[in-house]
């Protein structure tokens, strides 16, 4: 933007000074709303007047009226000045926390028990701020919360990255969901990694973090790792497990993400395998100002 040498003389002080005037009627009373005394504001209306060339007020009457071509000026600038004042009420709005967006992300599973509560409380209190949930993978939403599209993310444990702080925040048991009249659910017995059918079971894409865990259990059998029947997420797996297409191994709090009554969680007896959760929030660049505060109620209740 080309700025012109002979404006830059004049300021905010200036513009503030002919419309106190104008709102007022009287340089007294615009002095006193200023916070200054007369002759400073004489002054500066002589200042704007020699930036203009002309005068912009006519002394003569009184009250003191605007000249064409300060009334012309005047009407020119209020949308601007209204403008501003509105821009700094929200930038002080904003950096308390009562305006702007809060860009979550979280696992699906995570939702339900950790993020919503927390999300109600934040509304609570800052019902005038935005908030945009997210729902991915953990390396997906790792990558947007690293990227600056996220402030932070309830996931899974991600790949390590120096853009990236993970804190572990909670954690549950794997174990197998099933249809609630599945046979495995009349046993009679505790049920056992030998009790599942290796061709019945629904596998999840090798990027979610629950994936990885499975796939490093030593425990775990090799021919329940992998199979010809994979979902991208955690909620595909479940409706294919609800349809009674097959089982999955997952998480408790997975399995239990809608509280289904039509699908079961059982316990492995002979698998110890926990799922973590983590805060995924920004390692190189400062959090916002509702990032922090939902950080605060998060800790308070999960801390």
């Amino acid at each position: 933007m080309k700025t012109d040498s002979e404006n830059t003389n004049f300021n905010l002080r200036h513009l503030r000074a002919v419309h106190a005037i104008w709102d007022e009627g009287s340089f007294v009373r615009a002095a006193e709303r200023l916070g200054v005394v007369p002759s400073a504001l004489t002054e500066t209306v002589r200042q704007i007047e020699e930036i203009a060339g002309a005068p912009l007020f006519d002394r003569r009457s009184r009250p003191p009226v605007p000249t064409p071509l300060g009334l012309s000026f005047l009407k020119q600038t209020a949308p601007l000045l209204d403008g501003l004042d509105d821009s700094l009420s929200a930038l002080r709005a904003t950096a308390r926390g009562d305006r702007g967006e809060l860009r979550l992300g979280a696992t699906p599973s995570a939702i339900t028990p950790l993020v919503a509560p927390a999300i109600a409380a934040f509304r609570q209190l800052h019902p005038h701020v935005s908030v945009v949930l997210h729902d991915d993978v953990a390396e997906t939403l790792a990558q947007m919360v690293g990227e600056g599209r996220l402030d932070l993310a309830i996931a899974g444990r991600a790949r390590s990255s120096p853009d990236l702080i993970q804190t572990e925040i909670a954690c549950d048991a794997f174990g197998i969901a099933c249809a609630a009249d599945h046979p495995l659910t009349r046993l009679g017995r505790p049920v056992g990694l030998a009790d599942i059918d290796a061709r019945d079971v629904v596998h999840v894409s090798a990027e979610t973090g629950s994936a990885r865990l499975l796939a490093n259990a030593a425990s775990i059998p090799q021919h329940l790792k992998s199979g010809p029947l994979t979902c991208h997420s955690t909620v595909a797996q479940l409706c294919l497990v609800r349809a009674r297409i097959g089982v999955a191994l997952l998480p408790q709090n997975a399995v239990t993400l809608f509280n289904d009554p039509k699908i079961a969680f059982l316990p492995l007896a002979d698998l110890s395998l926990q799922r973590s959760l983590y805060l995924l929030t920004p390692a190189r660049r400062a959090s916002s100002v509702s990032a922090t505060r939902f950080q605060e109620i998060f800790a308070a209740r999960y801390g």
